[in-house]
């Protein structure tokens, strides 16, 4: 494969501007086969689900804790089963742990152990959403004892949380929040090493280049350093290389 400079590992709205995106799906979004999940700037009326995905580059794919329910559980499952060798999946998620949606913990920790599982049988990486429940997160991990890389997307907490994950062995992946210029999520891109690093754009309107820019920036590099930084990254982590 050829790499792009500029890699996005998380985003919710494809863009054919020439760097590497990876397109988050939800498994319900997936089983429902609906018209509109996916952005098809050139898609016939004809064209599959699995079709538009092809065109719209790499995709992770899980159950958001926001979403669980939305969906029959099994039924996600047997979902996500299906695109597991999928050429173009690279990543079980978006997935995790919420305390501030109106679903049970418990039942988040058993959806998100069983993706975990998934992950480990398939050789997938995880995409991690977690808001308020890091205590809940880092025991699942300890527990479980995973090989496979968590990235933390989204990350705006401070920097000693950022450690405390990093010590743990995930990746960080920040986004908007670093165009805030003093924020704790600038402060603790400050602390997290070069081969634990990825930049994303969630569902923010910023453009992935913008966000090197502003991380560039904050960590004192030239840009170039940057991305190649990155790309290491993403080899590494989702190539294996």
């Amino acid at each position: 494969m050829s790499y792009q400079t500029l890699i996005d590992i998380h985003c919710h709205q494809y863009s054919q501007v020439g760097h590497m995106q990876i397109l988050s799906r939800d498994a319900h979004e997936l089983s429902n086969k609906a018209d509109g999940i996916l952005p098809k700037p050139q898609a016939s009326k004809h064209q599959t689900e699995a079709d538009l995905l092809l065109s719209a580059g790499y995709f992770s794919l899980g159950i958001h804790p926001w979403f669980i329910e939305l969906q029959n559980t099994d039924t996600a499952f047997q979902t996500i089963a299906s695109f597991m060798h999928h050429p173009r999946l690279l990543a079980i998620g978006e997935c995790g742990l919420d305390k501030c949606i109106d679903t049970a913990l418990d039942k988040q920790i058993d959806i998100f152990t069983q993706q975990i599982k998934l992950a480990q049988q398939f050789g997938k990486p995880m995409i991690v959403h977690c808001v308020r429940a890091f205590s809940e997160l880092l025991q699942l991990k300890k527990h479980l004892a995973p090989s496979q890389a968590w990235i933390i997307h989204g990350f705006t907490g401070k920097p000693p949380l950022a450690e405390q994950l990093l010590k743990h062995g995930c990746y960080l992946s920040f986004g908007k929040a670093l165009l805030q210029s003093g924020s704790q999520a600038s402060m603790a891109l400050l602390t997290t090493p070069n081969d634990r690093l990825f930049l994303e754009t969630d569902a923010a309107d910023a453009a992935i280049d913008t966000i090197y820019t502003a991380a560039a920036k904050i960590r004192d590099v030239d840009i170039a350093c940057l991305q190649q930084q990155i790309l290491n990254n993403f080899k590494r982590v989702f190539m294996h290389d």
